[in-house]
């Protein structure tokens, strides 16, 4: 798969996390994810200041096929989220590495980040979910 950036780390429901400094770090749903569900029509998002544990709900993505649950791979705060998605979320299908990310979470326990896949394990994860 060539659509899996080397720079994240990924976990196994198809979330990606982005350090971006300070301590924070930006999720949203993989490519892979976004194929899966289809056209995204609504983003359900939670609100800024949320406390979460790692792998609680964060949010639903509502798209043609199906209603998923978007879970965060890391415990924290939710710093902010990505309010463009409320009018166009569709940039999870569009650019799910860039604009369409979903919320940016403070950390609590960074060590998790050393419990997610790597971008090449992640690539083996999801080829062997699909030939399964």
């Amino acid at each position: 798969m060539t659509d899996i950036p080397k720079d994240l780390k990924y976990s196994r429901d198809h979330e990606w996390v982005r350090s971006t400094g300070n301590g924070k770090v930006r999720v949203g749903l993989t490519a892979f994810a976004q194929r899966q569900l289809g056209d995204v029509v609504f983003v359900e998002l939670p609100e800024s200041g949320a406390a979460l544990d790692a792998g609680e709900p964060v949010g639903t993505v509502e798209s043609v096929k199906a209603v998923s649950e978007v879970y965060t791979p890391v415990s924290g705060t939710i710093a902010a989220v990505n309010e463009s998605l409320n009018d166009s979320p569709e940039l999870i299908n569009e650019e799910p590495y860039d604009q369409g990310w979903i919320v940016d979470v403070t950390l609590s326990a960074p060590k998790q980040l050393d419990d997610l896949l790597t971008a090449a394990q992640y690539g083996d994860y999801i080829k062997a979910e699909s030939d399964g």
